[in-house]
């Protein structure tokens, strides 16, 4: 589905990726982790088109997308969701998602709203509240729902446990799960969660000074608290 080679961006003339190789699995989960500061939502933003890729190309379905416009992405099938829980706090639930789903015909729009509505019921509990008086965990809820009302195939979500409680951290992650079962939709996933996200994910790539420091199975580094603690310090 996504396919990375030999990746270098950085911002201004500070570089911050180092010929990076990630690939993305039809149908699966992968997770990006790493320190904080080694470049893994830098990744994310490289791939989306939200900053320039310096060298090496980016290749989505086998067509290279490399420093595509964002436009482009969304309307190709590429969803980015971002860390900060962000949404549009003046407007209400249901006019947040309106605007993910812009594009869609009445009709088809309110099939995918409907889905919204299952994944997250809390959502449309509220739906007719501004967004800014959301829990940060409904707000994650509301920026994944935005991103998924289009039925993207390709996720991108930026630390999506950032600020929420354990709790909530193991529901969004339950729910990572199942929007990857039910939907279809492959999934790259940065997080610091780490433990959590080896949970629900088929492969792990470990940033590490803008390199890649670790590639493979999760089993592999799950219980290793030696190989863990190498991968971030």
């Amino acid at each position: 589905m996504l396919k990375v080679e030999r990746l270098e961006t950085g911002y201004g003339k500070k570089q911050v990726l180092f010929g990076i190789d990630i690939e993305a699995a039809q149908g699966k989960v992968t997770a990006i982790i790493g320190p904080n500061g080694s470049g893994k939502s830098t990744a994310l933003k490289s791939i989306f088109g939200l900053i320039p890729v310096w060298r090496g190309t980016v290749s989505y379905k086998n067509k290279d997308i490399t420093n595509r416009s964002t436009k482009a992405n969304v309307k190709d099938g590429i969803a980015f969701v971002p860390q900060g829980n962000r949404v549009f706090d003046e407007m209400t639930v249901l006019e947040n998602l309106e605007i993910g789903g812009f594009h869609l015909p009445k009709k088809n729009f309110q099939t995918e709203l409907n889905k919204i509505w299952e994944l997250f019921p809390e959502l449309e509990q509220r739906k007719k509240q501004n967004s800014g008086k959301l829990s940060g965990g409904e707000k994650q809820m509301l920026a994944l729902g935005r991103a998924l009302i289009n039925r993207p195939r390709l996720l991108l979500m930026d630390e999506p446990s950032l600020g929420l409680s354990p709790r909530l951290v193991t529901f969004m992650m339950n729910h990572i799960r199942q929007i990857n079962h039910e939907f279809g939709v492959t999934v790259l996933i940065v997080e610091q969660k780490v433990r959590e996200v080896l949970e629900v994910c088929h492969h792990v790539y470990s940033i590490k000074l803008g390199k890649i420091a670790y590639s493979g199975k999760p089993e592999i580094i799950k219980n290793d608290k030696e190989k863990l603690k190498e991968l971030f310090l």
